[in-house]
């Protein structure tokens, strides 16, 4: 064991035995209160985030062989496993994959299809304007299977414990057995040959994740168009590892069933870097301020991706690795990579977790789009007007803005640059975010009306206490998997396969009037036909 002291942190590298919890008591759920670490030593906390990734339970494999690790040459963390299920967690089995490595010395890639990167490149966060190293990126290069490689995979299939059915594997990043026995009509798969880094000689062969055995990998991948004369320097290999399920969890990341304890990542049933890097983000922050008695974050399907992962995974739970698209999103044409700052910087600065740099920034920021829109909708003429300064409109005699013409074919910021005095000034960065606001302008008028009737049913909790035996009107399915869930809102219900049951959105309004307006903050009946009634403004959502 050794630690890295830095300030207000400390790193401690240890195995985790188990999690220490407060004695059970008939009227709360158990609280954490400590963390039993390999040398006996319990390290007292208020909250843990569990981020395992597949190293609950891992096992990985090449060919036939099966060992306890949850990455090559790491051990797998089997203990907490048992700990968990001690707990009363329902535990499953996922698993993934990995591509070997390759020498780059040993690689040909002389006619090989060259992929250069962006240029300009674009950043992936609002504090940076120009990437460090667009000038010194380096190039990936495309290769493909061919009808040899498929019959080495196909006469080796019996050679891998790793492509049983039993467990799932991601849907949408396959193994290459996978494809090879799924899509047996394709003559050919491509595969990206990318570079580790600057100072790496290791080539990552991207869409060839592989479990067969070692010497069978490098049959197959000297089959391959460039490849011929290939190091291998590491064998593929894949990895089976436990997860929770995710309806365990509320929409904080935080356990129904253990109060400060949250899951991240893996272990909640999801695949991807950047699944994970969310997960971590939002039970990293609820962790923190549980831990100083403050309230939580939770994000909507309306607030952002995150808020549509979260909700998927304690909605539906399982069943094969989660992966994040953005057409899992009921929203996505307002949930855009642009807006992201504008949509959730001001709940990160009120959870406390942005700097003051970032917030004079974004203040900044959202000033400009204010003032740029303010601009482009104060410039209105009729449509003779438009059509002289050489733009399609049609000669109907409405007045329109030069915001509005952004939406049109053909029309972007640069050319109504001329017509609205004093948009020139305004960055590059800004214009080009006015132009995209101006293109999804209706859309997003649209959807403010989907999101306003969301958000309705978002605002009436449910008493996650509330005793579903005495609802009438419900089949014993209904309330088995409503007790199950816990929805804290009638959208989260609403959401649950209980939806086919008509009878059920109405029970659980009369449950948030009824039930929680005994508490003093529920939602009476009246308001509750109020809020039906009452048709939501349809607005554009101004930035």
């Amino acid at each position: 064991m050794f630690s890295i002291d830095q300030k207000d942190l400390l790193f401690i590298t240890c195995d985790v035995k188990d999690v220490v919890l407060s004695p059970p008591s008939p009227s709360s759920h158990p609280h954490v209160t400590g963390l039993r670490i390999d040398l006996g030593e319990v390290i007292p906390c208020k909250t843990i985030v569990v981020a395992t990734g597949t190293f609950l339970g891992g096992e990985a494999h090449i060919g036939l062989e099966t060992t306890p690790f949850g990455r090559l040459g790491e051990p797998a963390s089997h203990s907490l496993s048992a700990s968990l299920r001690e707990a009363g967690f329902v535990l499953a089995r996922l698993k993934t994959g990995t591509p070997p490595r390759l020498d780059v010395r040993s690689i040909s890639f002389e006619g090989l299809a060259e992929q250069v990167g962006d240029k300009p490149a674009s950043p992936f966060g609002f504090l940076t304007d120009r990437v460090a190293n667009e000038d010194n990126q380096v190039s990936c290069f495309q290769t493909e299977t061919n009808a040899g490689t498929h019959a080495i995979v196909q006469a080796n299939l019996h050679k891998s414990i790793h492509i049983r059915e039993t467990v799932k594997g991601p849907r949408y990043c396959p193994s290459i057995e996978s494809k090879i026995i799924r899509f047996s009509d394709k003559l050919s798969h491509t595969i990206w040959l990318e570079p580790e880094g600057y100072d790496s000689n290791l080539i990552y062969p991207n869409g060839l994740s592989v479990t067969l055995p070692a010497e069978t990998q490098l049959e197959m991948l000297r089959s391959i168009r460039g490849l011929e004369n290939v190091e291998m320097v590491q064998p593929g290999y894949g990895v089976e590892y436990d997860h929770v399920d995710p309806r365990e969890l509320k929409h904080t990341l935080e356990t129904k069933r253990i109060g400060g304890l949250f899951l991240a990542g893996q272990i909640n049933g999801t695949t991807g870097y950047e699944e994970a890097a969310a997960q971590g983000v939002l039970a990293g922050i609820n962790a923190g301020r549980l831990a100083i008695g403050k309230e939580q974050l939770t994000l909507s399907r309306a607030d952002g991706f995150i808020g549509v992962l979260v909700d998927d995974l304690v909605t539906k739970g399982v069943n094969e690795p989660y992966r994040m698209f953005t057409s899992r999103s009921e929203y996505r044409v307002s949930l855009r990579a642009d807006n992201a700052d504008l949509r959730l910087t001001p709940k990160g600065r009120a959870m406390g977790v942005v700097s003051d740099a970032r917030w004079e920034v974004f203040c900044r920021t959202k000033s400009d789009m204010e003032s740029g829109i303010a601009l482009l909708e104060g410039t209105t003429k009729p449509p003779e007007h438009w059509n002289l300064v050489g733009f399609e409109v049609r000669r109907d005699g409405h007045r329109r803005s030069a915001f509005d013409l952004l939406h049109y074919k053909g029309i972007g910021v640069k050319e109504v640059l001329a017509q609205v005095p004093g948009l020139e000034d305004f960055s590059p960065r800004i214009l080009e975010r006015l132009e995209i606001e101006g293109l999804y302008k209706q859309h997003i008028i649209r959807q403010t009306h989907e999101v306003a009737l969301f958000l309705r049913d978002e605002n009436l909790l449910i008493d996650p206490d509330l005793d579903y035996a005495l609802l009438p009107g419900m089949s014993s399915e209904v309330r088995q998997t409503l007790t199950r869930a816990r929805p804290t809102t009638l959208g989260h219900a609403k959401r649950l396969e209980v939806r086919s049951h008509p009878s059920v959105p109405l029970k659980l309004d009369e449950a948030c009037a009824d039930q929680r307006g005994k508490a003093g903050f529920g939602w009476s009946g009246a308001m509750i036909q109020q809020l039906r009634n009452t048709k939501p403004p349809i607005t554009t959502i101004q930035r």
